[in-house]
């Protein structure tokens, strides 16, 4: 479940409305296709570790739950974003006093943001991480501003910029 937000930068609806029907996994590759803002659907290819994990939960999941939700919940067909959002409380809650200080202001989408930024500092355009994240405008293309937001530049990429001037 958090894979999909940190590896795959889903968000918390996204993953609490997945079905086992939108999830496309074979012994090399996988992609998801999935809902975002607006009732558009978007495909997006996964990596190795999602697709593994992934691939793994839904082995074990198909010999206990009747659903078409990849989540389940014990009260519902699927898990709800309140839901998710629960068992991301719930882990948080079990951390170290040195690891909770780490992770206290942790939410769900901010796996989201992470996700934007590391594509950012592995060289991915704005343009490539907008069409990712599902933030694209009503005429079909990139929403640039809105993913601007998700991707703050660090001190670090800057140095690194920087030793390149010649």
């Amino acid at each position: 479940m958090f894979a999909l937000g940190y590896w795959a930068a889903l968000r918390v609806s996204d993953v609490s409305w997945l079905r086992i029907e939108d999830i496309h996994i074979g012994p090399k590759v996988g992609w998801i296709r999935t809902d975002y803002k607006g009732n558009k659907y978007r495909e997006i290819d996964i990596v190795n570790k999602v697709r593994r994990a992934l691939a793994e939960y839904l082995e074990d999941r198909k010999n206990y739950k009747d659903s078409p939700y990849v989540f389940t919940s014990q009260r519902g067909n699927r898990l709800t974003e309140h839901g998710i959002e629960h068992w991301l409380r719930t882990l948080k809650s079990k951390a170290t006093k040195d690891e909770w200080e780490l992770i206290q202001d942790i939410t769900f989408h901010d796996l989201r943001h992470d996700f934007a930024h590391r594509a950012r500092e592995n060289g991915w355009t704005l343009e490539e991480v907008a069409y990712y994240l599902g933030h694209i405008t009503k005429r079909g293309t990139p929403a640039i501003q809105t993913t601007a937001r998700y991707t703050q530049v660090s001190r670090k990429q800057l140095k690194d910029k920087l030793r390149l001037i010649k």
